[in-house]
């Protein structure tokens, strides 16, 4: 058989088929008002000939582009990853592509990411907002007719929805469990301190040694291995170096716990270790390190399921997404306790 040139109209399935183009037209769009025998029957045509819709044209028709957008600051962080995954799964069984963009925490790369999305025409979006109090993504988001997740970070003083975990109540309970072990100079080590999450958990760490009479004592020069050291180095040459130390991102706990480890700093002994964000290797290291766990998958895939609930649902307004009230998730963080804040490891 000579292999075809071009793919095959609809019109060229409905001859095939033997019905009307507007049968044809129903079965791609979901089969409604077709009986289930047509249905079968036009489905093994279009599969035999290989007949797929064009996008480009149903998009100018008004149709969907079967596509959702997703921005987080990385791709590499395995927070994020995880949620993209979540995400997609979702998405695959919404019949959606994801595409994911990473604006690094930069408000301005993340502004050209969503004007990107918004130029593809993609369905709705999910975003981890580089900066929660943009005046700039607001007047954004503001304008599209799309509906709009936010995850990990809210976009304030909007009616974006979001899904983000407890980071207050986590962190509070966090520092009170390195109190309740008897540590009294807890240092907060942190870097990125103008993101939401790291100022509700710096708020969590104060709030616990606050209503224990202990000193607050906050770093926040932490931004990668080098600026932890040096952070570490100085504080344990301070006339009162820390006895614990509370890090508020995964990756900042991972460069502490190799900066202890190449100064020979005995965990828990002489200080104690434990951060927020669980990662992969946390629980094999020697000695293992406590974390605050979010529940990661979760956060992406309630925030996937909510965009879906926004745009097959049809407001009063007859734009998808667009309510008169934000919706926000909250979800709750779990205390893992390993050996480096002093406890012997839960089972897992």
């Amino acid at each position: 058989m000579k292999k075809r040139s071009t793919p095959p109209t609809v019109s060229e399935v409905a001859r095939a088929a033997g019905v009307g183009t507007t049968t044809v037209s129903r079965v791609i769009n979901g089969g409604d008002r077709v009986s289930p025998k047509t249905l079968a029957h036009v489905q093994r045509v279009i599969q035999a000939m290989g007949y797929s819709p064009n996008q480009a044209a149903r998009v100018l028709k008004g149709h969907r582009t079967k596509t959702i957008g997703l921005v987080i600051p990385s791709i590499a962080d395995p927070f994020f990853s995880s949620c993209a995954e979540a995400v997609q799964a979702v998405a695959l069984a919404n019949d959606s592509l994801l595409i994911v963009t990473a604006s690094h925490n930069d408000p301005h790369t993340e502004i050209e990411n969503l004007n990107i999305l918004i130029s593809h025409r993609v369905d709705g979006f999910i975003v981890a907002p580089a900066n929660s109090q943009s005046q700039a993504l607001r007047d954004l988001l503001k304008r599209v007719a799309v509906p709009v997740v936010s995850i990990d970070r809210p976009v304030s003083d909007s009616l974006v929805a979001s899904v983000v975990t407890d980071n207050f109540k986590g962190a509070k309970f966090a520092t009170q469990h390195l109190i309740d072990h008897g540590y009294k100079r807890i240092v907060c080590l942190t870097g990125e301190s103008t993101l939401f999450t790291i100022q509700e958990r710096t708020r969590g760490y104060r709030a616990a040694v606050d209503s224990a009479g202990l000193p607050s004592t906050l770093n926040t020069s932490a931004k990668d291995y080098r600026s932890t050291e040096y952070a570490i180095e100085s504080m344990l040459s301070g006339a009162n170096p820390p006895d614990a130390l509370f890090t508020l991102k995964n990756s900042t706990t991972i460069y502490a716990f190799e900066v202890l480890q190449k100064l020979n700093i005995a965990v828990p002994k002489t200080i104690a270790l434990l951060g927020f964000d669980d990662f992969e290797l946390a629980a094999t290291v020697r000695p293992s390190i406590s974390v605050v766990q979010q529940p990661v998958e979760e956060i992406g895939r309630v925030a996937a399921e909510l965009l879906f609930e926004q745009l097959l649902g049809t407001r009063s307004s007859g734009i998808p997404g667009k309510s008169k009230r934000p919706r926000q998730v909250i979800l709750e963080t779990r205390l893992v306790q390993r050996s480096s804040c002093g406890c012997s490891p839960t089972p897992a």
